[in-house]
């Protein structure tokens, strides 16, 4: 109880569908990010139309989808909102309990400071506007793990609000292409966290653990269908979902729900709904038709949380009796958005590769350091980090960090490759040995499997001069103006010098002597 929370909340995101044979065809944005340690925060999605996937038939009708999520993250705090009690997992029960926790009467909440420079740079991350003033509030209903009978939040004036995130989504063919989608975020709000019921079937009753701070991610979709043009339709609440995989299956379920249900003759209820995750569907909690009345009311043991930017700073003001929203600014790490943007910039990759480094945990640093250590081009070192060196990660299942290649190594060998010591075929080679952890460096690996490119050209001439007579078919072929058949020719050469002999070279070469 008292845990630290963060809470944002979203209006809603547009999907639109097109009814086709009894089923929609509709594309899918599964919501990314998460903040810790509990920020309440509504994650305002904003209402865009998406392509449709095709277009309606005629009689058929065209149906769009609008999503709001409430996310609830943890803030990462050593101490829980309200209270000194620790924040630590997998605590013994009710281990972490202070009095205020427990609310005995007399006792008041002293606001954890670490998690008020948390949510601001939440917000500051998300594009918010940071009020320098809010407010906290009462919000009463009663259950078993809420002692108080209310829950201390920001309902009124919230610590941050009007936000933006971007992000991507994957177009095209081979999904290749990247689209850059922005959703709102309505407000970010400070929370306190209630209880965790524990049910006993077997006994028939209900453990309360007031410890409360487990949980990392929890989001609440709200969700409703409609025809473009017309008012929005009843929307459901589908509860406590915990993963993004199970959100994103969980809109998916429900949005066709309230489709079928609707083209049935039948109507869709204000209703709050669970994700039965081994089933895949949804099912329906409660009502919500008498709206409950939590009686908000300004928190009377609270001031209103004051921040202070560089302008508003008064002077000789003591920095540890303060919160600096400038302070707080220059504090924050560099954003995907703005990394992605700057590897475009500086190094002239495709969007989606920027999106793929940070995507995969450790591989942007793994990428920045062979960058560091290499005298190849910027995107040669993309290409071979992205294809070679994550395609070996994927096909054994292992994390950028169990990799048996250093970035060193991989420098390295796109020097002996850059340098023209090797071929591209005897690089790949050379990988492939370095994945087996033998410990060799790539240098002494072409040395002792003979790798290096051919510099003798009389030799290189006489090895052509040979393929050709000892396959005249494949000659005339190319003198009938077959262009293919001399790259035939290029194998053959390579084949019997071990892939050793520079492509480009052995094409000259061939050249010439089919010329003269």
């Amino acid at each position: 109880m008292a845990a630290p929370m963060l809470r944002w909340v979203g209006r809603g995101r547009l999907w639109t569908f097109a009814r086709v044979d009894g089923g929609s065809c509709h594309r899918r944005e599964a919501p990314t990010g998460s903040t810790s340690n509990w920020i309440r925060g509504q994650s305002s999605v904003a209402q865009q139309p998406l392509c449709m996937t095709q277009k309606p038939r005629k009689g058929e009708h065209k149906w769009a989808a609008v999503v709001g999520l409430e996310i609830h993250a943890q803030i990462s705090s050593n101490s829980k909102l309200f209270s000194g009690s620790q924040v630590r997992f997998s605590a013994p029960p009710n281990s972490l309990v202070s009095f205020f926790d427990a609310s005995l009467p007399g006792t008041l909440p002293v606001l954890n400071r670490r998690c008020v420079e948390a949510a601001v740079m939440t917000g500051l991350a998300l594009n918010c506007h940071i009020n320098k003033k809010s407010l906290f509030d009462r919000k009463h209903y009663f259950y078993a793990d809420l002692p108080a009978g209310y829950q201390i939040t920001q309902q009124r004036l919230p610590i941050a609000v009007n936000g933006s995130l971007t992000y991507g989504v994957c177009a095209g063919k081979k999904q290749s292409q990247v689209i850059p989608k922005t959703v709102r975020i309505k407000q970010i709000q400070l929370e306190q966290d209630s209880g965790k019921s524990l049910h006993d079937d077997l006994r028939s009753q209900t453990l309360i653990d007031l410890n409360r701070a487990e949980g990392q991610l929890r989001v609440d979709a709200n969700i409703s269908v409609h025809h473009p043009g017309e008012p929005l339709g009843v929307r459901t609440e589908v509860k406590n979902l915990n993963s993004i995989r199970f959100l994103a299956k969980a809109i998916d379920y429900e949005i066709q729900r309230q489709i079928n249900e609707l083209e049935n003759g039948g109507e869709i209820l204000n209703e709050t709904r669970s994700f039965h995750y081994q089933l895949g569907c949804t099912m329906s909690m409660r009502d919500k038709e008498g709206k409950q009345d939590y009686r908000f009311m300004p928190e009377p043991n609270l001031p209103p949380l004051v921040l202070y930017d560089a302008t508003s700073l008064p002077a000789g003001a003591d920095p540890q009796q303060v919160i600096n929203i400038d302070q707080i600014r220059e504090t924050l790490p560099e954003l995907p958005s703005v990394t992605r943007e700057r590897l475009v910039q500086q190094y002239g990759m495709l969007l989606e590769h920027s999106f793929t480094l940070l995507n995969e945990v450790g591989l942007l640093e793994f990428f920045q350091n062979v960058i560091k250590e290499t005298r190849a081009e910027p995107k040669k070192v993309t290409s071979w980090v992205l294809n070679t060196f994550l395609g070996y990660l994927k096909q054994q299942n292992l994390a950028v960090s169990e990799s048996p290649v250093t970035p060193s190594a991989l420098a390295e060998l796109l020097d002996l490759l850059d340098s023209r010591t090797i071929s591209s075929a005897a690089a790949k080679q050379v990988f492939e040995e370095l994945w087996k952890r033998e410990g060799k460096t790539p240098g002494q690996i072409v040395s002792e499997k003979q790798l290096e490119l051919m510099e003798d050209r009389g030799a290189l001439e006489q090895l052509c001069h040979s393929m050709m007579e000892a396959h005249p078919q494949v000659v005339m072929d190319l003198k009938k103006g077959n262009p293919r058949a001399i790259n035939k020719l290029i194998g053959l050469v390579r084949k019997a010098t071990q892939s050793r002999a520079d492509p480009a070279m052995i094409k000259e070469i061939l050249e010439k002597k089919l010329s003269s």
